[in-house]
Order: C-alpha cells, then structure tokens, then sequence
C-alpha cells in the first residue's frame, strides 16, 4: 500500500473544542477529588490526636473512684468578700530559706514552723536554724515524702513546748531548745478498725489535758492529697488525745479531708475545716449540746485550710483554692461529674492538675458566730499565691503555704 492510501484510510481526529461546560467539569472534578484528600488528612488528625484519648478512656485505669457530689452556689464575692489588694501589702520573709511553711507557731519572739523538706525550723533573730527532722534522708521529693516526714500542724502547749503533727509518723510533743522529740501517738496506730494515713492539724485545751487532731484520710497520704479532694472520699476524722490517759477517741467521722482544727475562746466547742466540702464543722465538747456537731460556716468562698484564733474573737481561715463567682469554678464544676474526675487523672499527673488551678491568696476572719467580718486578697497570687494558715501574732498576720519557698508577713495596722 502507498502513502498516500495509507493516509486516506486513516481516522482524522475531530478537533476538540473546549467549553464552558468542559472547563467547569474538569474544575469539579478536581474540586471533588481535592475534597476528599483534605476529608482523608482531617480525618488522620482527629483520629490521630483523639487516639491517646480513647486509649486512656478504654484502658487506663483511673486511680481515684469518685462519686458525685454538688455545692451550692458559691457565696458573691460582694460585702465582706469584696475583692481587694491588702494580701499585696504583705512582706516576704526568709525568702529560699525554707520550702513550704505550713504552719506558724510563737514562742516569745522565737517562729517555729515545719517544712516540705520535713523540717522543724527555730527561726530566732532573723537567722533559720533546724530544731529537728522527725523522719529520714533523702527529701525533696513526692515519693520521698512517707520516709521523709511532713510537719504539718504546729502549736504551742501550755508548758512551753511544741506540739507538731506530721502527716506521715503522728502526734509529737518537741523540746524548743534541745530539739527532742517524744511520739505521742504512732500514724501506725489503729483507732477503731482503721489505720491514720494523713495526720494534720491539731488544737490543745489550756491546761493541756486534751489535744483534738484530724486525720484527713484513711485511704489517701498527704502525698496524694489532690486525689483526696478529688474522690471525695469520706474517711477523714477529728480525734481527741487525752495526755494522761493516753487514750484516743473518734469525735466525727465520715469527713471530706478534715483539715484545720481550733478550739473555741471558752473550749466549749472545736471548728474542723471540710476542706473538699468547702465549709467548717463544729463539734460540742461542753455544756447542753456537749457530743453533737452541726455547720459552723456553710459554702465558703474557698477550700479551707487552717483555723487560728484572731484578737477580736473570731477566727482566722486561709484558703487554699478559691471558687470564683462570678467566675468560673473548677471544683463545682468537676463535682457532680465522676466520669470526667476519671478521665482527667488517667491523663494527667497530680502535678500537672495543680497547673490548671488559678493562683489566688485570700484570707477570712470570721467573728465567733461565724459571719464574715472581712476578708484580704490577692488576685492572680501576686505577692501571697495560696494560704495554708494565717497566724496573728503582735500585729502581725503570718501566712503560711504548702510550697512557697517564703513566710509572708502582713502588717494589719495597715490594711
């Protein structure tokens, strides 16, 4: 065959004329197909970053077994409760000199206080000087803590020594000179079917027959004490230690973290702090209702820490977390909701929990029959970033931390 034959047997390609309609087909083609790689990749990304979230949902094992609770609105930070500056007008002292001074006792002019290094501290002519460690090397660390010690709660008894309860080893009775110890009570011991895992606060009568103490839980240390608030356990107990008898009784039980401790002006009645439940306890030791207890202060501003005595009669009450209102509050928040409470623990740390708390000091004296007589603060933790203790002492108010690296002390003939 021929060229030229060949060429009229082939199939001439009818030209392609491009449209509208062609142009507008080719674009959502790739429109459709664009589409569904950016569904595939952010369909990867959820399931990517939701992953670590089911994991822990389906597997994990959360370590606290919460169950559901509610608080009544948090109380206007209006009146008394009216937010200030005054805690901004506060004095750091002894700065990097000590970790955590819980609580603040006085003996003259002398400041004792014990640490988060498990310390008993003589302060004396402004230089710190270690009065005793009830526990043992190494410290400084969370799993160190049960071997360690931890000074929580310490007063001064009527013969002039020092009484201290630590979280980890119980009651004992100090010498503020020599440094010696007696143990007045083990944590070892059991008191009716249960053992004291977290021994805080105490309160001494004045002859110094009787001391009332709490243990915060049965089941959680101090170490794990945002688990405690958490869970909402109900084992914490305020206890009565008779000096000479040498017996314990239980006053109150089925507590939600007992914590601070303070006898009344005339030792008729004691104040317990319900930290996790946000309101102060009473329990009668005299007169007509002598063995009941009822609500001394109900839905506090703030989770109470340490009571102390104040000049006008009242009560001194530092506040570990405030619940803002208005505002946001994360613990009323969390109560009702065990489910949540679960989840939050399996991801994160108790460290890490901490972070997610606003800073926020604040103080409350209460007068004796439990109305707000005024109240000191500072917002975003300024200068005073949480309070364990506020003790008066020579017109002075000494506040107390868990794990400030400082005292503070605040001048009240100024605010």
């Amino acid at each position: 065959m021929k060229e030229t034959e060949g060429l009229r047997h082939r199939r001439l390609q009818p030209p392609q004329v491009i449209s509208e309609e062609s142009r507008d087909a080719e674009t959502k083609h790739v429109s459709a197909y664009s589409g569904k790689v950016f569904r595939i990749t952010l369909t990867t990304l959820i399931v990517t970053l939701l992953a670590p979230f089911l994991v822990a949902t389906l597997l994990l094992q959360s370590p606290i077994n919460p169950e559901p609770f509610s608080y009544k609105e948090p109380p206007l930070l209006i009146g008394p409760l009216e937010p200030n500056l005054k805690l901004r007008e506060a004095e750091h002292l002894f700065e990097d000199q000590l970790l955590g001074p819980e609580s603040i006792a006085h003996l003259g002019e002398v400041i004792f206080t014990g640490t988060a290094d498990g310390k008993i501290l003589k302060i004396i002519d402004g230089q710190v000087h270690t009065l005793a460690r009830i526990g043992k090397l190494p410290c400084g660390t969370r799993d160190d803590e049960p071997t360690c010690g931890r000074p929580l709660g310490i007063r001064v008894g009527p013969n002039g020594t020092l009484f201290v309860t630590d979280a980890y080893y119980g009651l004992f009775e100090i010498n503020p000179v020599t440094g010696e110890m007696e143990m007045l009570i083990s944590a070892q011991k059991v008191i009716q079917g249960r053992r004291m895992a977290f021994v805080n606060d105490l309160s001494i009568t004045q002859d110094g027959r009787k001391i009332y103490f709490t243990d915060s839980s049965s089941k959680w240390q101090r170490k794990d004490n945002r688990y405690l608030v958490m869970e909402g356990t109900t084992d914490g107990r305020l206890m009565e230690y008779d000096t000479v008898t040498k017996q314990v009784e239980v006053l109150m039980d089925d507590l939600r973290f007992a914590n601070g401790v303070q006898l009344s002006p005339a030792e008729d009645y004691v104040l317990v702090s319900e930290t996790t439940m946000a309101r102060i306890r009473r329990y009668h030791i005299s007169g007509l209702r002598k063995g009941g207890h009822d609500i001394f202060f109900d839905n506090l501003p703030g989770l109470p820490d340490n009571i102390r005595p104040s000049s006008s009669g009242g009560y001194w009450v530092g506040m570990a977390v405030l619940r803002p209102n208005p505002g946001f509050s994360m613990m009323d928040f969390l109560a009702p909701r065990p489910w949540l409470k679960n989840l939050i623990f399996k991801l994160f740390s108790q460290e890490m929990t901490m972070k997610f708390v606003p800073k926020y000091g604040l103080v409350l004296e209460l007068n004796e029959d439990g109305s707000i007589r005024r109240s000191f603060h500072d917002p975003h933790g300024v200068v005073v970033p949480s309070v364990s203790e506020a003790d008066e002492h020579d017109g002075y108010l000494y506040l107390g931390s868990y794990y400030a690296p400082f005292l503070c002390r605040l001048n009240l003939n100024k605010v």
